[in-house]
């Protein structure tokens, strides 16, 4: 009886140490990221033009000129974590980053797990496809296949919206623009920002639908109760308006993707007013 009970005891032991409540982890404090030198920074590898690693192996892109500043001004170094769209709420919770700056839409689901900082970017979702077969309205995606990147904003639009489109689901947008470029699917959707940057670069496609849904906050994220970090991201962001700080990120990484008539205020926010 001895013997079944210590068993017993240690399996429960190993369940609640693989529960998701152990999983956990405490958020660092401003202090402690100053002390430690180093600020961790969740990023997409496979964005461009927000989050992308160039032909030098180095991070690039409008999310990644923020997290550049945003290292200077703590006085630490920054470490860039690639991230996958459907993990920006595990690697906070787990502890494996301080901040994520990777596309990260506000939502009140979202909201739930995270907190956000003050939005320094808007968006609304876009659908890529052929030129050849253009399309033109969500509608007639209906009994066609329409490919997203798991865990955004376009998987719940489209699921709760049109149940009649199927979707083709990955879990790295590199993935996803390769199967629109095999003829996997029909048409993509994410943000508009990016379908426009993409069809911009790729001969054959072109935005059929630019703005769909809400227009929608773009903002840092920091896991759920980390005040001391949050309060600083507000008060840094309040701060760079006065340099329009978000207005020099886009000339400094958009411009070249969007064009010289492209509108930096349709997209860039200052000072976290949308």
């Amino acid at each position: 009886m001895k013997k079944i009970t210590s068993v017993v005891l240690g399996a429960l032991v190993v369940v609640a140490a693989l529960s998701p409540l152990s999983a956990k982890s405490t958020a660092r404090t401003v202090e402690q990221i100053k002390k430690s030198k180093t600020i961790k920074i969740a990023v997409f590898s496979d964005k461009k033009p927000f989050g992308y690693v160039d032909e030098n192996g180095e991070y690039q892109g409008y999310d990644v000129y923020f997290g550049n500043r945003i290292a200077k001004d703590l006085g630490v170094k920054v470490k860039y974590i690639p991230v996958e769209a459907a993990s920006r709420v595990e690697v906070l919770a787990t502890g494996k980053v301080d901040l994520v700056l990777a596309n990260f839409t506000v939502t009140p689901e979202r909201a739930e797990k995270v907190d956000f900082a003050l939005p320094y970017m808007k968006v609304a979702l876009g659908i890529v496809s052929p030129e050849s077969a253009l399309i033109t309205a969500p509608e007639q995606l209906n009994g066609k296949t329409l490919i997203i990147a798991k865990g955004t904003t376009a998987e719940t639009y489209f699921t709760k919206n049109y149940p009649e489109v199927k979707l083709l689901k990955f879990d790295l947008y590199s993935e996803a623009y390769n199967a629109l470029l095999d003829g996997r699917g029909d048409a993509l959707s994410t943000d508009n920002t990016e379908v426009l940057a993409w069809a911009i670069e790729n001969k054959g496609f072109a935005v059929g639908v630019d703005s769909l849904g809400s227009l929608d906050a773009i903002a840092p994220a920091v896991q759920k109760g980390n005040t001391s970090l949050l309060n600083w991201l507000n008060d840094e962001i309040k701060s760079l308006e006065k340099e329009q700080f978000f207005h020099a990120d886009y000339e400094a990484t958009l411009r070249s993707v969007y064009g010289a008539s492209s509108d930096a205020d349709s997209l860039v926010v200052e000072g976290g007013k949308l």
